[in-house]
């Protein structure tokens, strides 16, 4: 009878050791599909701040008189660049993944902001490396928007199994963080007007630079 009990007892040991296994490397399996989500994003961000300096240069000879559109984002490119650069590819950084989602949609904002003065400017929409250029930050908005939505379902998915019991008493005690979700979309707030001077000394992009670069 004694060692039936033991065997019991065993059994249930090894069953409950099974059960951890099977949910830690569950709870590992989402993580790593977190990262992977947000890698893809990473990718496009960089691709959509790649594009921004050439498209700078293309309509600054056409619109001189929209200098503080411009200067707004290359500053907000400047911005995106440097919070992205804060997260290190970790989605569990939430701190620098605000502050990344909070740049990202201010960058947005000013491209948005830029496309639609350039509207008036028509010998700009008729120039060829302005309409390839259109066309390709256009796909990688595109990408970023679907990249986005893989992520936060990612994150929905490991976020549920995290919290859910009894899966939530593994990830406490092996140390599993919570993952950021993220929403790109530029925040409505007041904002401090930008002085912009046009002389040559405080021009951004200084001739013998050619325009912005990295």
């Amino acid at each position: 009878m004694p060692y039936i009990i033991l065997f019991i007892l065993i059994a249930i040991v090894v069953l409950m050791g099974v059960f951890a296994v099977s949910i830690y490397n569950k709870l590992v399996k989402l993580r790593e599909r977190v990262r992977n989500a947000f890698a893809q994003i990473d990718v496009q961000l960089e691709r959509r701040h790649d594009l921004i300096p050439n498209l700078v240069e293309t309509v600054k000879g056409y619109m001189s008189h929209e200098r503080e559109t411009l200067e707004a984002v290359v500053a907000a490119r400047a911005a995106a660049t440097q919070a992205r650069i804060e997260v290190k590819g970790d989605p569990e950084n939430l701190e620098a993944m605000q502050k990344m989602a909070s740049s990202e949609g201010e960058l947005g904002g000013a491209l948005s902001r830029l496309m639609a003065v350039s509207e008036a400017y028509p010998d700009l929409k008729a120039n060829q490396n302005m309409a390839q250029l259109t066309e390709e930050l256009t796909t990688t908005e595109n990408k970023i928007a679907f990249s986005r939505q893989n992520y936060n379902d990612q994150v929905s998915a490991y976020q549920t199994q995290k919290t859910t019991f009894p899966s939530v008493i593994f990830a406490n005690m092996a140390g599993f963080k919570d993952s950021a979700y993220l929403d790109l979309e530029e925040k409505a707030h007041k904002r401090e007007n930008i002085n912009v001077s046009f002389d040559d000394r405080d021009n951004p992009f200084p001739p013998q630079q050619g325009g912005l670069r990295d």
